[in-house]
């Protein structure tokens, strides 16, 4: 039995050096590692499918786009899988808000309050009371299933298919477009985006932030008398995910405006456009921060702090958790309340698209954040998930569905590729978790 001091240099002494030694001793995420390996796959084969036209930084673009609002979900399923739970309506609590999101900005809002178009503020308001709607969605159907006590799979597909009904009951089955002109940059377009500059500052700060990271948990280890990783392991962590950020930041500037947008802006701006005409650079999409911003919350909610660590310890044995002095129905209460504050930030990227909501805003999302979440390492058995592996979930799954639709193949195909993938991603869940209880 190894000696449980054993540091990462004396592992690879120990076992002599490998690719897998030196990923052992680095700590690096082998499942993680693999999705993401899984992700370059698709996309490069994808590039060779189509004769090198697939990985354009516009197309890039439009795929992140797309993955923003179930990536944004998946990340709250992950804890609510964990905790040995399901939810179904998802996709019907976003057409919800989506609905009242529209509905605000066109109707109530100038109606009841007086606030039109005019005023400066009318978007935020709109986000506030959608947000407030998704926490009181999410905080009934949580006390149903934490206090009352009836299963989290009956409670959701009961919203699933009573809350699809109250969209049609708000808009009367019409769509309803007409967004606030600032609401809509969080669709992600040409004018959507942070540009060329917030971009590059963006990527500045991510990269400072990744070799904080790596200080301050040395400098933790070393505080309380854990293994350090090898200064080597260290130094390529931090180069590696230096040269990540940098070179997406790149490959996101290398998209420009349409012609005609900034032949437009040149004008409004008094800005002499040069002979081949003005080149201004894209950046990251506004969906593309946002979902940057909720996997960064989510990730230290559920690592950092008590909540997260209390759901761990639940799903991964809901006695012992409630013994150890854990309220577990606050706690379920709280997932809940968080999804639907997700369900809330999602609707706004699906509305905010669409300038406007339809009736079939959201429909299906529940399965596809669902799949994210497994695809990318959550176990149905409760306990093990998370959240950069739901997010890569969900980029996997959507990198499918728009290469295939970007190879001509229709929605069945991609649906039958998407359920293929989910059973073999359970199905290989299952054999790690039997191939550990044997071991």
């Amino acid at each position: 039995m190894a000696d449980v001091t054993t540091t990462p240099d004396q592992v690879i002494a120990n076992r002599g050096f490998s690719f897998r030694n030196a990923l052992t001793a680095a700590e690096i995420d082998l499942r993680l590692l693999g999705m993401l390996l899984a992700l370059a796959a698709i996309l490069f084969g994808f590039n060779v499918l189509s004769g090198g036209t697939f990985l354009r930084p516009t197309n890039m673009a439009t795929l992140a786009v797309q993955a923003t609002g179930v990536a944004v979900l998946a990340t709250g399923m992950v804890l609510v899988i964990v905790a040995r739970n399901i939810d179904l309506s998802v996709g019907s609590v976003v057409g919800v808000i989506a609905m009242t999101y529209a509905l605000l900005m066109t109707d109530w809002l100038p109606t009841f309050l007086g606030i039109n178009s005019e005023f400066p503020f009318r978007w935020l308001i709109a986000l506030g009371l959608g947000v407030a709607v998704g926490a009181v969605i999410g905080a009934v159907q949580g006390f149903i299933i934490a206090y009352v006590g009836v299963p989290s799979f009956v409670v959701t597909l009961g919203g699933l298919l009573s809350l699809r009904g109250v969209v049609w009951v708000m808009s009367q089955g019409a769509a309803v477009t007409g967004m606030d002109p600032t609401f809509q940059l969080m669709g992600g377009s040409a004018q959507g985006s942070i540009g060329g500059t917030l971009t590059w500052a963006a990527a500045a700060v991510g990269c400072l932030a990744v070799i904080g990271l790596l200080l301050y948990n040395r400098r933790q280890r070393r505080r309380f008398g854990f293994p350090l990783r090898p200064t080597w392991a260290e130094l390529a962590l931090g180069a590696v995910g230096c040269l990540a950020i940098i070179g997406l930041a790149a490959f996101a500037n290398a998209s420009y405006w349409p012609p005609g947008a900034a032949t437009r802006y040149a004008q409004e701006h008094g800005i002499a456009e040069p002979a081949g005409g003005l080149k201004i650079p894209v950046g990251l999409p506004w969906p593309v921060v946002i979902l940057i911003a909720v996997t960064v919350l989510m990730a230290f909610l559920a690592t950092r702090r008590r909540f997260g660590r209390y759901v761990y310890a639940y799903g991964g044995n809901p006695e012992a958790a409630e013994l150890a002095g854990i309220n577990t129905r606050w706690t379920l209460l709280k997932i809940y309340v968080l999804m639907g504050v997700l369900c809330a930030v999602s609707a706004a990227i699906a509305t905010a698209r669409l300038n406007g909501a339809t009736l079939d805003v959201g429909q299906s999302y529940e399965l596809y954040v669902i799949a994210a979440a497994v695809v990318g390492g959550t176990s149905f058995a409760g306990g093990i998930g998370t959240i950069p592996g739901a997010v890569l979930g969900a980029f996997v799954m959507q990198a499918l569905a728009y290469g295939l639709a970007y190879m001509g193949y229709n929605s069945p195909i991609q649906n039958i590729v998407a359920g293929v993938v989910l059973i073999l991603a359970v199905g290989f869940d299952a054999y790690n978790r039997r191939r550990g209880g044997g071991s």
